[in-house]
């Protein structure tokens, strides 16, 4: 374990390369938060293209020279998360998550490939409480 070797960084992310997700995630969030708060909130939250109608009144994604003030804000706190969670990955984990457009998507998408759903979490701990009681 050469990673746990290393110490932090404020320039690169921590690396995940499959076998290490729980100790990733808590320094990924520490990376993340520490380049930028409002960065972490665009993971909690999420981020989505600004859409504008057309001349049908069809919801079509909104040119980026014409984004307001805010809508750009917000999208660099989006491709911040996002360039951090592709740069803390390796060649195998970043297939999973390259098409991600929002820095949310991807970091669910690591999520339950790593630690599964709600469902399979509650259900490996049920089996561990039940082993535990029979011993």
């Amino acid at each position: 374990m050469d990673l746990l070797k290393e110490g932090g960084s404020i320039s690169r992310p921590p690396l995940l390369d499959g076998s290490n997700y729980s100790y990733w995630k808590a320094r990924m969030k520490a990376f993340i938060k520490a380049q930028d708060e409002k960065a972490w909130r665009a993971i909690l939250i999420g981020w989505k293209h600004p859409e504008t109608k057309d001349a049908e009144g069809k919801e079509i994604p909104k040119p980026e020279e014409s984004w307001s003030t805010d809508e750009d804000r917000l999208a660099n706190y989006n491709s911040r998360a996002l360039n951090a969670i592709f740069n803390g990955v390796d060649v195998h984990q970043f297939k999973m998550i390259s098409t991600c457009e929002s820095a949310k998507e991807a970091w669910e998408i690591l999520e339950v490939a790593h630690e599964g759903t709600t469902a399979v979490r509650q259900s490996k701990l049920n089996m561990l409480t039940t082993r535990f009681e029979n011993l």
